[in-house]
């Protein structure tokens, strides 16, 4: 989520500015721009420009820590046989089908939430982060996001869960969000949605659509981003090969074989090996950024105070809950 900033908008700029910008981060990131091409390349750049407001310092700081964190998680390295017991009720899996543009297609469901480890949840998505980045049409960087509330409920709030999920998204995914499908939300979403509307950035909040089955003109915005034969029933769409898991899990599998014996992956071990601890030192921008970058780190402890209060609402509600079945045994 991004809230305003006073500098964060600006003039369009040309190609040839947007260019100079993204020569000007390739430089500031050093030798490991030739060693990691592809998260180097200029639209993986873009990306980071994008999510820092066109500052190059900032964006530069921000794209070698996500290169550090590749080499250190080695998300291209996770296979299906070690997230499989997370994806077995489809609390997030991609799509077989594009929007209309060719975006992939991430359907979450946080109401089947089947696990406790903050690991393996974080490391499941992560794994469907890289797979759906790996189905994007050559023309698209971003995909679609489906978010069913279906089983939801205040319950299935984890903070520590969306505290890391937040960070993860932000900071080593930026710009990857291209539109967010709220499906049948609770309505208390809504109204959380008007009161923080104001303060967020246009593209931010542009990026949001709220869609309920029963409002036939909610439901027009799936009509415009979807095939309605290829997409799902579960969203009002004439495709009845909604999720199984037996038939998802053979599917990653085989998409795994596929790449093991002709595809490359996105950063490939041999290269990454190439990569060291100087290459990827971030304290020489650091030191220049901290002080502009306060505007970023406030954004995030907004976003991480709101989750805390959620916490403590559901807390308070539990324990009124208790008394008030106590005071009726009574």
């Amino acid at each position: 989520m991004s809230f305003k900033n006073p500098q964060a908008s600006g003039p369009e700029r040309s190609q040839e500015e947007e260019q100079a910008k993204i020569d000007e981060v390739r430089k500031l990131i050093g030798p490991v721009a030739n060693k990691v091409p592809c998260q180097c390349s200029d639209a993986s750049i873009m990306r980071f420009l994008r999510a820092r407001n066109w500052n190059t310092k900032r964006a530069s700081k921000m794209l070698k820590e996500a290169i550090k964190w590749r080499i250190e998680y080695k998300p291209e390295k996770i296979q299906w046989d070690d997230i499989a017991r997370e994806a077995e009720t489809g609390k997030i899996y991609r799509a077989n089908y594009f929007d209309k543009q060719g975006r992939t297609v991430l359907v979450m469901r946080p109401g089947f939430q089947n696990t406790n480890s903050l690991e393996g949840q974080i490391k499941y998505l992560v794994y469907c982060m890289e797979n759906a980045i790996s189905k994007l049409d050559q023309t698209q960087d971003q995909m679609v996001w489906l978010i069913d509330f279906q089983n939801w409920n205040m319950s299935s709030i984890s903070v520590k869960v969306t505290r890391e999920t937040a960070r993860v998204l932000q900071d080593r995914y930026p710009e990857r969000l291209g539109i967010a499908i709220l499906y049948n939300p609770p309505k208390v979403f809504e109204s959380f949605w008007l009161l923080v509307k104001p303060f967020l950035e246009n593209k931010t909040y542009k990026k949001v659509k709220f869609v309920y089955s029963d409002h036939p003109s909610s439901m027009k915005v799936m009509e415009t981003l979807f095939d309605m034969d290829k997409l799902e029933s579960a969203f009002g769409g004439k495709n009845n090969d909604n999720f199984n898991y037996e038939s998802y899990a053979k599917r990653m599998r085989d998409e795994e074989l596929k790449q093991r014996s002709g595809g490359a992956t996105e950063l490939p071990s041999d290269q990454m090996s190439e990569v060291n601890e100087t290459d990827l030192l971030v304290s020489d921008v650091s030191s220049e950024v901290s002080d502009g970058d306060s505007s970023y780190n406030c954004e995030i402890g907004s976003i991480l105070e709101g989750l805390d209060e959620m916490q403590r609402l559901q807390l308070h509600c539990k324990g009124q809950i208790a008394d008030d079945v106590g005071e009726a045994k009574k």
